[in-house]
């Protein structure tokens, strides 16, 4: 007779635990899910409502960025149940909370490691590219000027003389350049013209040159109203060797890579490139 009153109370105890045990997230109809949050939601302090109103969210539109999965919109029971995410399915309102926030962290921590491949690749471009330049500019042009000669036939005709030293480790085939021709007070360039030039035999190394250029006369070159006093600058945009390959020209980063590396370095201040 104890034994049959003791396992009728244990029995008695187990239906209360069970009773009062926290309300689930039932998403597997529109209907189920609607009533469903809203007891889950009702069963929670007024203090963690909020919380997991958040959190709903953030589980139903988990393909979201980390930082907009921070201030997520409410989304009401018949938005989540239309999501059909399985994600908050079974779940207590606790359970709810603690699911978002993980998936937050494994959010933050994928955005992180690919916000570091970028850094890393960017640097690396712009490391090269800096790289590059350095070698570029020991081939000095030492001396450039354009003025318009007389030809044979008594018609105008552009010249651009240079002097230029390869202080490369490497022979030079071909030169690639760009001039710009400006006047004082002038706002647009009367010449702002890229040409090129091939080496006959080449420059060697620590050689020098003088190099008379003739660009056509029917170009940009050969406007005859170009003041004589007007400012000639010429600039080294590459070099090829003597297969004709071109030396040293990794590209610099692009505007929008710039301030993407810029926006990195902010954001990951002081954390190493491999990670870590």
């Amino acid at each position: 007779m104890w034994s049959l009153l003791r396992l009728s109370a244990i029995t008695l105890s187990l239906l209360a635990v069970a009773g009062c045990s926290d309300p689930k997230i039932d998403t597997s109809s529109m209907p189920a899910a609607v009533v469903s949050i809203e007891n889950v939601r009702e069963a929670l302090p007024v203090y963690k409502r909020d919380e997991f109103d958040k959190a709903l969210a953030i589980l139903a539109m988990p393909s979201l960025s980390s930082m907009a999965l921070l201030n997520p919109q409410r989304m009401n029971g018949a938005e989540i149940a239309e999501a059909a995410n399985v994600l908050m399915h079974g779940l207590t309102g606790d359970q709810v909370i603690q699911r978002a926030d993980e998936l937050l962290r494994q959010r933050r921590a994928r955005e992180r490691e690919q916000a570091m491949r970028t850094l890393t690749r960017l640097t690396e471009k712009q490391a090269r590219a800096d790289e590059d330049k350095t070698h570029l500019a020991r081939f000095s042009i030492d001396n450039a000027r354009y003025y318009m000669s007389q030809s044979p036939y008594g018609s105008p005709e552009p010249v651009i003389d240079l002097e230029v030293t390869n202080g490369t480790g490497e022979a030079v085939s071909q030169v690639l350049l760009k001039g710009m021709v400006t006047s004082e007070g002038r706002s647009t360039p009367w010449v702002n013209d890229t040409f090129y030039y091939v080496v006959s035999g080449g420059l060697e190394p620590g050689e020098t040159a003088a190099w008379s250029l003739a660009p056509n006369r029917f170009g940009p070159w050969g406007n005859t109203q170009i003041p004589s006093e007007a400012t000639f600058t010429v600039t080294l945009e590459g070099l090829k060797d003597a297969e004709g390959n071109p030396l040293w020209d990794s590209p610099a980063l692009t505007e929008s890579e710039i301030a993407k590396l810029e926006h990195l370095h902010q954001v990951y201040q002081g954390i190493a490139l491999n990670g870590s």
